[in-house]
């Protein structure tokens, strides 16, 4: 298991409140909440420094990693957002 720290977080009492609603386990559910953060500003920055060097991504390439994330959408091939 991974050390731990422990912290003093303040949230608004609503956000308790819904957070109870949710889980049982308010420490596990802000560690995952924290982690995902952390994951997706170190995307971004990849990202950033990948642009910076290479040029921003085409059309094509933003299709293709779509498509590759989520699944080709052909005709007939995938649900509407509303």
């Amino acid at each position: 298991m991974a050390a731990t720290t422990r912290i003093t977080v303040t949230l608004s009492t609503e956000q308790v409140t819904e957070l109870k609603k949710l889980t049982d386990n308010i420490s596990g559910y802000v560690a995952e909440a924290v982690a995902r953060q952390i994951r997706h500003q170190l995307v971004a920055e990849e990202l950033r420094q990948y642009e910076e060097q290479h040029g921003a991504f085409t059309e094509e390439e933003l299709a293709a990693a779509h498509a590759r994330i989520f699944g080709s959408s052909g005709p007939g091939g995938g649900a509407a957002v509303a």
